[in-house]
């Protein structure tokens, strides 16, 4: 249970980094309800996708992964920066609080780049002979307790940060890709 335990730390870190770069543009009720659900189910249920997709195909998706997962949060990153830079068009109003929260959207492009290599996880904890319910749940809960952890960290940034926090934020999901590449997360 220990090793489960560190596994599913090691796998919600990313999550805990993430959601910091997502909490620093400000967050509510309802974006933390999102982020845990998303990022929890994600981080849940890739171990049980990869496990049931087989070894070839986890296999061969676990070593690519890495690099999908690192691309795609750079992406998601640079799409944020990118628009923190160009700010409101000339003769629109101001943006609202409603449009500084993260949309469903790319929150789930975020959970999928940082739970792709889960995939590879569940092969792994099934030749271990984990029991691939208690490894599902305890990974999601860790992921959840994480994500909402970094939320909040993310938050209190986020009200020093000022008006850059989508910018923080996109530099954070940044560095996140460049660490996952380089293989620090």
């Amino acid at each position: 249970m220990l090793a489960l335990l560190l596994v599913a730390l090691s796998l919600g870190l990313s999550n805990f980094a993430a959601a910091i770069g997502i909490g620093v543009a400000g967050v509510d009720a309802g974006t933390r309800l999102r982020v845990g659900l998303i990022f929890g189910a994600f981080e849940a249920g890739m171990p049980i996708l990869g496990l049931l997709l087989g070894h070839s195909l986890a296999r061969a998706l676990g070593s690519a992964a890495h690099w999908i997962g690192a691309a795609l949060l750079i992406a998601t990153g640079s799409y944020a920066v990118l628009q923190s830079i160009r700010g409101p068009a000339e003769g629109q109003q101001a943006a609202t609080a409603e449009d500084d929260k993260p949309r469903t959207g790319r929150l789930l492009v975020t959970g999928i780049a940082l739970s792709i290599d889960n995939l590879a996880v569940g092969f792994a904890l099934g030749a271990y002979h984990v029991n691939l319910a208690a490894a599902a749940v305890t990974i999601g809960a860790v992921s959840v307790i994480l994500s909402l952890a970094g939320l909040e960290l993310g938050d209190r940034l986020g009200t020093k940060t000022g008006e850059r926090g989508e910018l923080t934020g996109g530099l954070v999901l940044i560095a996140v890709g460049i660490a996952i590449a380089s293989g620090l997360l």
